[in-house]
């Protein structure tokens, strides 16, 4: 799909990468027309890669050359990070030496040279003339909160960004106002909640940078009454970190090794503090990993709302934006919503890096060239974060013919509807491809894969027959718009899956009085609710509202699941297996179906059975070893 462009308009290219989640994005008159993750072309999870497919989807879906564009902006200050490695090694030398010879060549050969490195991909991406590039940074932090606030329907707002480090800022407070970001408050590295918590995901044997989800959907397995967790809250905040009063944190750095090591934690000192050893990647969880999970999840959320009431005090906004890593955690942002701290609040739905892409391309937009800012009253204008790339008829068909895939063919879409929403209530599981595929973590119905909520075992399945991981780990509802206080304690929408609420009380089951004392896994299958699916065991479930208004065929398909069973939800998780990144294209879903245990595939118009391919039995031929994540 191309937009007519009228070339008096601003148009700017917003850069990602050489850290985690390289991306791109395209802002033209500041309305976004494209964003999307390189991961998602290259099949790489997290890739740190120069965004060269992702710069070159958005050019084509602009219709643009390198040479109109006014501008192409870096999501962060390279020199000033390169600063803060070289004064962090100084103050802790002379320990760090390794790390420091380690990540100096780097430094020097590589990102010292940052302009080099863009400049050479942008050759890879097209020819261009390099005195019309006008090449920009933005600060790191300034991209985050320039993602939330401008895309926002708010005239004003404070803006809250915590991660774990841009160059040297981990959280910062700031003020937007029409087309100004005003950063007053900023809190600097090594001192970073966004590192904290990523330092107990290491030690509970999750990768840092994406094991973070998965340690905070550990953490409701833990009990939050136990000795252990109540003993693990104190040592956390008597000895590993100070909270003051607006938020900000120091932590005790010598029970840390990120600073200038090659780990996030001195292990022996963790292992006498808390009486626990670090677990290794894929061990068996036991219930004092659940009780740690939930301590430092609850000490987190503690720090988000103090730096939200920080942020409150100093601004007097009635609103307020958050983004940087952070803000994808559903259950602190949840807690904070509870709080009624502010009016209302809005969450960048790619707050991570990747969408530091879309913040750096904003902030040039209206700080830099001053352009007038247009609100969107009704809804933030992330156009539901479909912003990636969609399919036509015809290359679908190439695909079909590629793998010789027999499929149905239907053109009027609400038979499918009717079609999918039945097989989904007789316990199919269904990949459902549709249209733009989704910027940011999360699959909002373009690339999902969906069950039936009611039933009991769709959890189970979903991990071990389809997703191939752990299971503990939970899935979200895609719930109509029009009915999620049917089913959820939520007082406002939730179109980008990043809030987590409870369960209504009168959906729930009773619990046995020894719950608590029960293994793991046993506890995972006590009946909860009568959507026992999405039921986490705390009663609280990760919550996406279905709008018609921004994507009419998943409402369709949930409105006629609702028609044929009363239940106007179902399971959604993406499209993918573990450590594969999201699907982006026909071919990418159809191998997956093809390596699961899923039923159905839809890709737009055509719908495909698994027991009609070819060879459907043999699953191997289509799997793909993805590192762990």
């Amino acid at each position: 799909m191309f937009h007519k462009i009228k070339f008096s308009m601003k148009k700017i290219l917003g850069i990602s990468a050489f850290y985690h989640d390289s991306a791109a994005a395209l802002i033209v008159n500041g309305e976004i027309i494209a964003a999307v993750q390189e991961e998602r072309f290259t099949r790489d999870k997290h890739t740190a890669d120069f965004p060269l497919n992702a710069i070159k989807y958005c050019l084509e879906e602009g219709g643009l050359e390198l040479d109109e564009l006014d501008a192409i902006v870096f999501y962060d200050k390279p020199l000033l990070k390169f600063e803060r490695l070289l004064q962090t090694y100084y103050s802790f030398a002379p320990k760090g030496i390794i790390s420091f010879l380690k990540a100096i060549p780097v430094w020097l050969n590589e990102k010292l040279f940052l302009k080099k490195l863009i400049y050479d991909g942008l050759k890879k991406v097209g020819s261009y003339d390099k005195k019309k590039v006008n090449l920009l940074f933005s600060e790191h932090h300034l991209s985050h909160a320039a993602s939330a606030f401008y895309p926002s329907a708010y005239e004003k707002a404070a803006v809250l960004t915590i991660d774990g480090v841009g160059e040297w800022c981990t959280a910062s407070i700031g003020l937007g106002e029409n087309g100004q970001i005003l950063m007053l408050k900023e809190m600097e590295f090594p001192h970073s909640a966004g590192l904290l918590y990523s330092a107990f995901t290491y030690y509970l044997g999750f990768t840092v940078n994406s094991g973070e989800y998965k340690l905070m959907g550990l953490a409701p397995y833990g009990n939050p009454n136990s000795k252990d967790t109540l003993r693990f809250k104190e040592l956390i905040k008597d000895k590993l970190i100070d909270i003051k009063e607006d938020g900000s944190v120091w932590l005790d750095q010598s029970y840390f090794n990120y600073a200038t090591g090659l780990r996030m934690t001195k292990d022996k000192k963790w292992e006498k503090l808390f009486g626990l050893k670090r677990r290794e990647a894929e061990a068996d969880l036991e219930q004092i990993h659940c009780d740690l999970a939930i301590a430092i999840q609850q000490v987190t959320e503690e720090i988000v709302i103090k730096m939200a009431e920080e942020a409150k005090r100093i601004t007097k906004a009635d609103y307020l934006c958050l983004a940087g890593g952070v803000a994808l955690n559903c259950v602190a942002n949840g807690k904070l919503l509870e709080k009624k701290i502010f009016k209302d609040i809005y969450i960048q739905p790619a707050a991570g890096d990747a969408g530091g892409a879309l913040g750096a391309a904003l902030a040039v937009n209206f700080m830099f060239f001053k352009e007038e800012r247009n609100i969107d009253y009704s809804y933030d204008n992330m156009k539901g974060t479909y912003l990636g790339p969609d399919y036509s008829e015809k290359e679908i068909q190439s695909m079909n013919k590629k793998v010789k895939a027999v499929y149905n063919y239907c053109e009027n879409f609400c038979d499918i509807s009717e079609s999918v929403a039945s097989k989904l209530s007789e316990g199919n599981i269904v990949g459902w491809f549709q249209g733009r595929m989704e910027f940011g973590p999360r699959s909002l119905g373009n690339r999902s894969i969906l069950g039936d909520a009611r039933i009991p075992e769709m959890q189970k399945k979903l991990n071990i027959k389809i997703k191939y991981r752990e299971g503990f780990r939970p899935f979200a509802p895609s719930v109509l718009a029009e009915k999620y206080t049917e089913y959820f304690d939520l007082d406002k929408t939730s179109p980008y899956m990043l809030l987590v609420s409870p369960v209504k009380e009168s959906r729930r089951k009773k619990l046995p009085d020894n719950f608590h004392d029960l293994p793991l896994m046993e506890k995972l299958y006590i009946k909860r609710s009568d959507i026992q699916s999405i039921t986490h065991l705390d009663f609280s479930a990760r919550i996406q509202t279905v709008h018609k208004e921004t994507n009419s065929r998943y409402w369709e398909l949930i409105n006629s699941f609702n028609t044929q069973t009363g239940f106007g939800l179902v399971v959604n998780t993406s499209f993918n297996v573990r450590g594969e990144p999201i699907v982006c294209s026909p071919y990418d879903a159809y191998r997956c179906f093809m390596s699961t245990d899923m039923d159905y595939l839809v890709v737009n118009d055509f719908v495909y059975y698994k027991k009609d391919q070819p060879d459907w039995e043999n699953k191997k031929k289509w799997m793909v070893k993805f590192k762990m994540d």
